[in-house]
């Protein structure tokens, strides 16, 4: 007996896969402040654990890699994954032996409202991923089958062995044929922002979808960097021209990259923000819609942007409509609770991007 998953059924026929750290949010509920607190609502989050699972609802088959505690919390963290379609055979629950701190890393979000903005407090130092050796694992046995891995500049600030690991993983994928998307995702608290760049510039050669423009080295004159960046002087929120001429100087010195995608914010207040992004896909930079939204739940908009642009470029979406359907992605996963987006139907996705609200039935 063959054995069918309907839930998988009419998918882009495309295996995802993606390593990362997932960890334990502990949240204040009604908008409440950490000091005052006396009860928190528990969660799961991590980057790439995101995108694996709001692909899995939107049926890619989808899998996490991430080491994890064997006990309580880092099985609670892997149920939650499974409930959502998330394929984890891969995820590796270690012992004290293998990660002597033996945990699962936490984080704590306060979430804004009105004028005051969220806050997050990271406790994950010495998490169970952080002190797993790496090197043990071959690349590409668990590259094996698969048609695109992910990964982001989170999971490499983590530790030298996650350093190590998350290059390997891109050189195997580039020799196996695999499509490799990047997203950097600089975080302050994990490293410098020189150290960012040094370490994400030397994953350029091996990404062909690349998310955002920062933190990377795009000097001028590679020759002498003290002519600049190409990047200086660019805007948090650019003008088409000035996007347009940052992503041309990143596809002339990669040729490699298929892909460049990232999204602008505009911060209206903590409880409403708008949207837009730019693309540069087969010759030409697009923008997308403005979406205006309130929020909700700010944690994984970026996220939610990446997966959508991802399950776009797997089922061939023409590119205005690429574009504007990971902005919506992002859109409507700041109006659900939790680090996921847990949307499970595209056209609900397809109706946001076209700016359609009426009610559905």
């Amino acid at each position: 007996m063959v054995h069918y998953n309907p839930l998988t059924a009419g998918n882009s026929g495309q295996k995802f896969i993606t390593f990362g750290e997932i960890m334990l949010r502990l949240t204040p509920p009604n908008y409440g402040k950490i000091r005052v607190s006396n009860t928190f609502e528990a969660s799961y989050g991590g980057s790439e654990a995101n995108i694996a699972l709001a692909l899995a609802n939107l049926n890619v088959d989808s899998t996490f890699f991430t080491v994890v505690p064997n006990n309580s919390l880092g099985k609670s963290a892997v149920r939650m994954l499974r409930s959502n379609d998330v394929h984890c055979t891969p995820v590796i629950l270690s012992s004290r032996e293998e990660t002597p701190t033996h945990r699962l890393g936490t984080y704590y979000l306060e979430t804004g409202y009105g004028i005051r903005p969220s806050k997050v407090t990271y406790d994950r130092k010495h998490s169970a991923i952080t002190e797993y050796d790496f090197s043990q694992i071959d690349p590409k046995a668990l590259l094996e089958g698969y048609d695109w891995l992910h990964l982001s500049g989170i999971t490499p600030a983590l530790s030298e062995s996650c350093a190590d690991f998350t290059l390997k993983l891109m050189h195997a994928a580039k020799e196996m044929g695999l499509t490799v998307s990047f997203d950097g995702n600089f975080r302050s608290l994990l490293w410098t922002w020189e150290e960012a760049r040094d370490y994400c510039t030397k994953c350029l050669p091996y990404v062909d979808v690349l998310f955002g423009i920062e933190p990377y080295h795009l000097y001028r004159d590679d020759s002498d960097p003290s002519k600049g960046d190409v990047k200086d002087g660019i805007p948090f929120q650019p003008s088409y021209e000035q996007q347009d001429e940052v992503f041309q100087a990143f596809v002339s010195r990669y040729p490699n990259i298929r892909c460049i995608a990232r999204h602008v914010r505009y911060a209206h207040s903590g409880s409403e923000n708008s949207l837009k992004a730019y693309m540069w896909y087969k010759g030409h930079t697009f923008e997308s819609r403005l979406f205006t939204f309130n929020i909700l739940d700010r944690v994984g908009g970026g996220d939610a942007f990446a997966s959508g642009l991802i399950y776009a470029y797997m089922h061939d979406f023409r590119p205005m409509d690429m574009v504007n359907f990971a902005v919506a992605s992002s859109a409507i996963k700041h109006t659900i609770h939790g680090d996921g987006n847990i949307t499970d139907d595209v056209d609900s996705i397809i109706n946001l991007m076209n700016m359609n609200y009426d009610i559905k039935r």
